[in-house]
């Protein structure tokens, strides 16, 4: 083992006392009610800063006790005003004299939403809504990141609209087909084209790793581990590769214990950092894989995790305004920022895995009858799934708010009206193509004539039958694109 590793580990011991909760002599596991306390302490340590130091803008500054836009609008036009409390509150002066909206998304606080829920806290859920509906609008010019905007603040207004009744809320007649955090996501999602693709190939794996590798040729290109990719455990665990999805997450967590977190990149030959990826924001992948998995094994060593996490965050992150993104997990050296995700994500998946009866782990035993416009539905049985910013949906409000039967059977006897006016004109012209007139796709609900049926299937096998309405569907692994790359069998 290298001298600089066996500095970083006995760096890390010496901040990592035996605490309450962790496993004794016996084995114990750590225990959970006790660190689901010490993780809702941590969250509203780092909620209440942002609303004391940061709200209305976007994300906190624990280091200066500030707030700063992350999507640009008040950093384009007063770059260096929010640098002090004295000067911020001049800044909030100038808000409201010169511009009459707030300066920005208010990104924690919709990001934080759902997670008041998950932690009990209705009160303050359905305050903020309240907040919300009155002063954010999403008709700014901002310089806004499509897929941050889309996971943050789009996923946490509709996991928000979804869970309004279940915190109390009084709801408009037609939800959740209907609602005004339903239209504010709306609108946010209409001014973007978000179109994300990712592939991922067998031969990037090795010896549980998942290296970076060609597209083309399969050889390795990058031997590293990068944070992000923690998540992947997780989402092997829900198909069911628990025992692939263990030994990964095993490798993931020898990382984190031997800096207090999972550092950007991570070389797995030399297995040390890598330069200028030193750092760790906060980020919530590996916990969230340790709640899948600990959902699917009961395994203790995943609420092992789950401590080492609390104790590392809490000893070398928390300052006296929230939390701070460490800058080089090798010294343990601090940057001014604390990510909306801190609350959205890593807060709320190190609760669900503390928390094993909380109600977005439902198995269905319970659920709420519902009546909308398009008839009686059930939500809230469970089955939730996060986004990727961890926002809970129901997907159970897709079905409640499908348009009724009766409207798609008027749309397919329009269909057939024109079909038939089609096969009347057909008739009455001097000329025709050598293949013959155009008949319609042949599927259930068309009529045709008894000749026309038999026209139609000498022409066109059953298997080449095209749903009305849409346009052929393409095999999965045709939809798999990298830039344009369209990855079929074959390649």
């Amino acid at each position: 083992m290298p001298f600089r590793l066996l500095i970083s580990l006995g760096l890390l011991c010496a901040l990592l006392p035996l605490h309450h909760g962790a496993p004794g002599p016996d084995g114990s596991a750590p225990d959970p009610a006790h660190y689901r306390e010490r993780v809702k302490a941590m969250f509203y340590h780092a909620y209440d800063s942002y609303l004391e130091n940061a709200f209305p803008f976007d994300e906190l500054r624990p280091l200066t006790c500030d707030g700063h836009d992350t999507w640009g609008r008040w950093s384009l036009l007063f770059p260096r005003l929010a640098c002090n409390g004295v000067i911020a509150t001049s800044a909030f002066w100038l808000q409201a004299i010169l511009l009459p909206q707030p300066p920005s998304f208010s990104l924690t606080l919709i990001d934080a939403l759902d997670t008041l829920l998950i932690l009990g806290n209705v009160s303050e859920f359905q305050r903020v809504v309240e907040v919300l509906q009155d002063n954010v609008d999403f008709d700014i010019d901002v310089n806004a990141s499509v897929f941050e905007t889309n996971i943050r603040v789009v996923g946490g207004l509709l996991s928000a609209h979804l869970l309004s009744k279940k915190a109390g809320v009084e709801v408009e007649a037609g939800w959740p087909c209907s609602g005004p955090l339903l239209r504010m996501a709306e609108e946010a999602a209409r001014k973007l084209l978000p179109e994300y693709n990712k592939a991922i190939r067998n031969y990037t794996r090795f010896d549980d790793w998942y290296l970076w590798v060609q597209m083309y040729k399969g050889t390795v290109s990058m031997p590293v581990f990068q944070s992000l990719e923690a998540y992947w455990p997780g989402l092997q665990s829900l198909i069911g590769d628990i025992d692939n999805a263990m030994r990964t997450f095993l490798n993931y967590y020898t990382v984190w214990k031997q800096f207090g977190g999972l550092p950007e990149f991570y070389n797995i030959p030399q297995g040390y950092t890598v330069e200028k990826r030193e750092g760790y924001p906060l980020r919530p992948e590996l916990i969230e894989s340790a709640m899948y998995l600990y959902r699917a094994t009961g395994d203790p060593t995943l609420l092992e995790l789950g401590r080492d996490a609390v104790e590392s965050i809490e000893k070398i992150s928390k300052v006296e305004c929230g939390f701070a993104t460490i800058k080089d997990l090798r010294d343990h050296k601090l940057d001014n920022r604390m990510e909306s995700f801190f609350l959205a994500e890593t807060v709320k998946y190190l609760y669900l895995l503390f928390d094993p009866t909380n109600f977005i782990h439902n198995n269905g035993s319970t659920f709420d009858t519902v009546i909308t416009p398009y008839g009686e539905c059930i939500l809230g049985a469970g089955g939730y799934i996060f986004n990727t910013e961890a926002h809970p949906i129901d997907p159970a409000a897709l079905h409640c708010c499908q348009r009724l039967k009766e409207e798609q059977w008027e749309v397919e006897d329009l269909m057939r009206e024109f079909y038939s006016l089609k096969r009347n004109r057909s008739k009455f012209q001097k000329k025709t193509m050598s293949s013959g007139p155009w008949e319609p796709p042949t599927r259930p609900g068309i009529l045709l004539s008894p000749e026309n049926h038999d026209q139609a299937r000498e022409r066109k096998p059953a298997k080449q039958k095209v749903p009305l309405l849409s346009c052929p569907s393409q095999p999965f692994t045709s939809k798999l694109a990298l830039l344009g790359q369209v990855f079929l069998d074959s390649s």
